[in-house]
């Protein structure tokens, strides 16, 4: 459908189906309640439970389906696009959203801890990919993938360096898999800036921390879970339908350039 034709809604997600790693909390909770709202069926999955009253839902009751999984593993990442499949009939969106990374100078990190960051921010999103490839490319409509990163990736991440260098590598391998892929399946990056889930507060230094981080973005205010989540509808729906291995950058306008703040004396 084209913009301003008559017909459903381009965020219209009826009859679709998405899955969303890491869909049990945060960024991901708001993804996947997102495609439920917008009408999609959900898969999210995890490595921990997600109590059925914790599970995103939306109108009329209906919640996101959970598998237990740990993504990092390729045969259960197998296991999550599978079940969406058996459950639900097809695949059109996955929605690579599980990462993270705890804060650790780089002259300190051990082998361990660096390999088991970039497993979780690379290796996991590209096994999950390769598994919805294989449905998608069988689809008459295909499929989108969205691979969330991160600000970390596109500038320097001190005390996150392992995190950094793969969401580097995550922007790459997106625009790759967008040429390998093509055409049936779009594949694009979600390079979120940073966010306020909640744990703001504490990791900022306080309410007055927060605010002092927030000053320092044009928007004036960070960004929420939701303004990633209504980013991953748009990528995902027709009217990016022209729209492949791009950058997506979400960050409110970036940062206030340092030496603006030097000239202000602040």
């Amino acid at each position: 459908m084209r913009i301003g034709e008559p017909g459903p809604s381009p965020l219209d997600f009826s009859g679709r189906v998405a899955v969303v790693t890491g869909g049990g909390r945060g960024v991901g909770h708001a993804i996947a309640s997102a495609f439920l709202e917008a009408g999609a069926r959900v898969v999210i999955c995890g490595r921990h439970e997600v109590p059925a009253a914790d599970l995103p839902a939306g109108p009329g009751g209906a919640t996101a389906d959970f598998v237990r999984a740990d993504v990092r593993e390729p045969d259960q990442a197998r296991v999550v696009v599978d079940e969406a499949v058996r459950r639900h009939g097809r695949l059109d969106v996955l929605v690579n959203n599980a990462g993270g990374s705890p804060a650790a100078p780089a002259a300190d990190l051990s082998p361990r801890l660096f390999s088991a960051i970039v497993s979780l921010n690379l290796f996991a999103p590209f096994y999950c990919a390769q598994a919805a490839n294989a449905v998608m490319q069988g689809q008459e409509e295909g499929g989108s993938i969205v691979n969330i990163g991160s600000v970390s990736g596109i500038r320097p991440s001190p005390g996150t360096a392992p995190y950094g260098a793969a969401k580097a590598g995550l922007v790459n391998l997106s625009e790759t898999l967008a040429v390998e892929w093509a055409p049936k399946v779009r594949v694009n990056c979600l390079s979120a800036g940073l966010l306020d889930t909640g744990a703001g507060p504490e990791h900022y230094g306080g309410a007055e921390g927060l605010a002092r981080v927030a000053a320092t973005i044009p928007l004036g205010r960070m960004g929420t879970p939701r303004d990633v989540a209504g980013a991953c509808l748009f990528l995902a729906s027709p009217l990016a339908a022209y729209v492949s291995g791009t950058d997506l950058v979400v960050h409110g306008g970036g940062e206030w350039p340092s030496y603006m703040a030097a000239v202000r004396g602040s």
